[in-house]
């Protein structure tokens, strides 16, 4: 049985599944589905082509499936797809995509949005991902699983953030960051490896040592880092995630990678940067 308070305005083609609680003042718009158990607090938006599924709870003053921050948006029915159980806190926002970006932006499986965190126009988070409160992704950001996003955190658009990495409180994001990486700073550098991350995904200590010998031998040894990254490539059966790292690297295309500061203080640039 639902539950929808009498302040609230539903629009009558909006699908909403079994056993949806509906709080004062909530404003579902007419292309929206909610899937069963979902709680709506108070005073929540869901406008556009929007898709949430079951089980999420969502705080007041979210808005979610509104137009994109793009002046080239005009109107097309893009979407916003939010995944099961998902808890969004107050005033978290989440756009629908752009027909350029592909169309649609995605949120996996039980994340935990913080207050004010904002997922733009053709991001692509994944599940078990944290975004403290202000985390903000700019634009066809990509994110992978179990990332967590330090407060007032901001990426720049088209960063990709690989699973298990950890982004520091107040950094700034303008390049990508490698799976099961750390990365701080005004302008954020690589400061090592998630240990503590990789330790609650069951990396044994065997395997820690190995991927943490394969970060050293890319990133801190002598000579230049393309030449570091063509050695690496020989240890990629090593371990998966050493393959995931090279792959996640071969990918990039858009942005730098987010690397460590040398003993100057500066951040070494990768392949093709100009920075060698």
């Amino acid at each position: 049985m639902n539950m929808i308070d009498s302040t609230a305005h539903i629009d009558p083609e909006a699908i909403i599944g079994e056993g949806v609680s509906i709080g004062p003042y909530c404003v579902v718009g007419a292309n929206v589905t909610i899937g069963p158990e979902c709680r709506l607090v108070s005073h929540v938006n869901v406008a556009g082509h929007t898709t949430i599924g079951a089980g999420c709870v969502i705080h007041p003053f979210a808005s979610l499936g509104g137009p994109p921050q793009d002046l080239g948006y005009r109107g097309e029915p893009t979407r916003l797809d939010i995944g099961e159980r998902c808890t969004i806190r107050e005033s978290v926002t989440m756009n629908v995509g752009t027909v350029k970006g592909g169309g649609v932006t995605t949120v996996g499986a039980r994340g935990f949005f913080m207050a004010y965190s904002h997922v733009a126009h053709d991001c692509h988070v994944g599940n078990d991902v944290i975004f403290a409160n202000s985390a903000t992704l700019g634009g066809h950001c990509e994110v992978g699983d179990f990332v967590y996003i330090g407060g007032l955190s901001a990426a720049h658009q088209f960063v990709r953030i690989g699973p298990q990495a950890m982004v520091g409180g107040v950094s700034g994001l303008r390049g990508d960051v490698i799976p099961f990486g750390i990365v701080s700073g005004q302008f954020a550098h690589l400061e090592g490896l998630n240990v503590i991350g990789m330790r609650r995904r069951k990396f044994s200590h065997a395997r820690l040592q190995l991927v943490r010998s394969f970060y050293q031998d890319l990133f801190h040894t002598p000579g230049v880092f393309a030449e570091r990254l063509a050695r690496a490539q020989q240890r990629a059966s090593e371990d998966p995630a050493i393959a995931d790292i090279l792959t996640f690297i071969g990918d990039g295309k858009k942005r730098p990678l987010c690397m460590p500061l040398d003993i100057y203080g500066t951040s070494e640039g990768r392949p093709g940067s100009g920075d060698e």
